[in-house]
């Protein structure tokens, strides 16, 4: 059986929510569980200043896109492409490229064998010290720690105040 695979599908602009839920029913009314896996529209997080406050948001990293991990084949591809509110894969002409690994990556999206193989021996709130680059020897504590994106996020002491830093995950060591 063919691997599922991270396709983008193009839609109407404002229509992404619209495409996602239109997608989940009809896998669920046709039975393509096992076809479409998973369906997603990319958000990050953002400060929006408004009438003097500032507060976090999430917005769509890519508007206009969603991200589905499918199983190629002429039946997911009608699917799709006959869903209300989307003009189209991502590809030329007619055929959907997949996204890469590196691609999936820098969207925060791991392939599961890099998941299985990357494994640490610390966690959020434990001590570690940096092993290389800019900041080795620095000791620290581990604020974040993201997996799909092999960093993590230690706090140092600069010019007085504290401050996130991003380390490769295998440039720091457990104390």
């Amino acid at each position: 059986m063919a691997e599922a695979k991270w396709y983008v599908v193009h839609t109407y602009s404002g229509y992404e929510n619209k495409v996602k839920d239109g997608i989940e029913s009809t896998i669920a009314n046709r039975n393509l569980g096992d076809e479409i896996c998973e369906v997603m529209i990319p958000m990050e997080k953002a400060e929006e200043v408004k009438n003097g406050a500032t507060k976090q948001v999430e917005r769509k990293m890519f508007p206009g896109y969603v991200l589905v991990k499918m199983i190629m084949n002429d039946d997911t591809w009608y699917v799709i492409r006959n869903t209300r509110g989307v003009t189209g894969f991502v590809g030329p002409g007619s055929k959907p490229v997949p996204l890469t690994d590196s691609e999936m990556r820098a969207l925060g999206i791991a392939a599961e064998k890099a998941e299985a193989v990357l494994s640490v021996d610390f966690a959020e709130g434990d001590s570690v010290v940096v092993t290389a680059g800019v900041w080795k020897d620095t000791v620290s504590v581990v604020q974040k720690l993201d997996l799909n994106k092999q960093v993590v996020t230690i706090v140092i002491d600069m010019f007085g105040r504290e401050t996130p830093v991003d380390v490769n995950i295998t440039d720091v060591k457990k104390l």
